[in-house]
């Protein structure tokens, strides 16, 4: 019932941009929590950045004043604006969300990822 597209990935060179987004559809009561999360080859998956509901937002040090998230809640949308990419940064970036489905239960659900690959 619940979809998440991440879109936007792609290959960049160093100290570039890309803007990342995600969707969410289907049964969806409110959304609680929206994020962001990477994982490189050999990595673990580690959060990016997330912002709530009350557009409280949190980000890893690593991407700090180089990284913004934001949410459109009418569109059920988050966004990532990517500056000044490193070749670090390279990973498959995977879309979050914490929701209240219509019927009342409490989900937590994964996009596909989107690859983003930054190199000269």
């Amino acid at each position: 019932q619940v979809r998440l597209v991440e879109s936007g990935g792609g290959l960049v060179q160093p100290g570039g941009s890309l803007r990342l987004s995600c969707a969410a559809s289907g049964s969806i009561s409110s959304i609680n929590v929206m994020g962001w999360y990477r994982q490189a080859p050999g990595k673990e998956r580690d959060l990016v950045a997330h912002i709530s509901s009350g557009r409280t937002t949190n980000y890893a040090d690593s991407v700090k004043g180089r990284f913004t998230i934001s949410r459109d809640n009418a569109k059920n949308t988050v966004y990532l604006q990517m500056n000044s990419l490193k070749p670090e940064d390279t990973a498959i970036y995977y879309c979050h969300a914490d929701l209240i489905a219509t019927h009342g239960g409490r989900y937590a659900y994964w996009g596909q990822g989107t690859q983003v690959t930054v190199s000269s």
